[in-house]
């Protein structure tokens, strides 16, 4: 979806909402399908990162391919493979300073751009097109998973992916959206959006992928997953609740450490992040519950 509107936090009834219902409805009602043809561009065309971050000396770079159209990997590192998945309109290369951490420590970091998004194929990306991506990537170039590091809806994906491989591992889940269906629909909302036009958008790509979207319950698969997890995510998230996160956090597998002063992006290549990679893949390698290492809140001062 847009970032326009997927991001769009500004709430309340106000006069470029109300015309944006009213376009939208008359659009519609008016020119169905052509209004389905032009809503699907905008709700499902990711922006683009204009400044990605400086790639890292000794990066491989490989296409694969997927249902979805070619994807591009980045791998740095040697050892078992720590697998990172962005969220909407970002790509693997926010998580390069991350790479560089995880590659350190003695394993191999293992990003990818989803369908649509950074440099991989396809125009129009949706978390059905996500999951397929995700478990392309794990087919192709995946033979020891250590972990998974997810960003966002990335975080989603994830959850959602029932892929074998990621049963039971450790999971550093950042600004996660565990409540993306209702998350989704109420950014939709916000919008002024026709909300009967995005179902009939949202509709043909439940047909396309046989995957309706009241199926998606990310706090379901949350709570069943088998591993460790441990989130990160910032007090002041204006895309992202965090009081999702905090919910989740009563669950005895899963830890949290809150920030203060990053949001919803800058978080990805913060300390705190780092940090917590090394709390999570130590414990692993400890056998020692999460819990029983220090996590401590950060704050970002200036």
């Amino acid at each position: 979806m847009s970032s326009k509107i997927y991001f769009n936090t500004s709430g309340g009834l106000n006069l470029r909402r109300r015309a944006t219902n009213l376009i939208t409805r008359a659009y519609h009602k008016i020119a169905p399908s052509h209004a389905v043809k032009t809503a699907r561009n905008l709700l499902l065309t990711p922006e683009k990162i204009l400044k990605p971050s400086e790639q890292p000396e000794g990066m491989r770079i490989k296409t694969i391919q997927s249902s979805e159209g070619n994807l591009m990997t980045y791998a740095l590192g040697k050892g078992p493979v720590w697998l990172l998945g962005h969220g909407w309109s970002g790509s693997a290369s926010q998580f390069f300073p991350l790479m560089e951490t995880i590659a350190a420590a003695g394993y191999t970091a293992l990003a990818f751009d989803n369908p649509a998004h950074g440099n991989s194929e396809g125009q129009h990306g949706h978390l059905p097109g996500f999951v397929k991506g995700l478990e392309a990537v794990i087919d192709q170039e995946v033979d020891e998973l250590a972990g998974v590091v997810a960003h966002s809806m990335g975080c989603t994906m994830v959850l959602e992916s029932r892929h074998p491989k990621l049963v039971g591992k450790p999971m550093l889940l950042i600004a996660p959206v565990l409540n993306y269906r209702d998350n989704l629909y109420r950014m939709v909302d916000i919008s002024g959006f026709s909300l009967r036009l995005f179902r009939d958008v949202v509709g043909e790509i439940e047909q396309q992928y046989q995957y309706p979207i009241d199926t998606v319950d990310t706090n379901a698969r949350l709570s069943e997953h088998q591993g460790k997890v441990l989130i990160v995510h910032d007090m002041a998230d204006r895309f992202a609740q965090i009081e999702q996160s905090r919910n989740a956090n009563a669950l005895n597998h899963v830890d949290l450490i809150e920030t203060e002063g990053l949001g919803h992006s800058r978080i990805l290549n913060s300390q705190a992040v780092f940090d917590a990679f090394h709390t999570i893949s130590q414990s692993m390698a400890s056998g020692h519950r999460i819990s029983s290492i220090s996590l401590q809140p950060f704050q970002v001062e200036g």
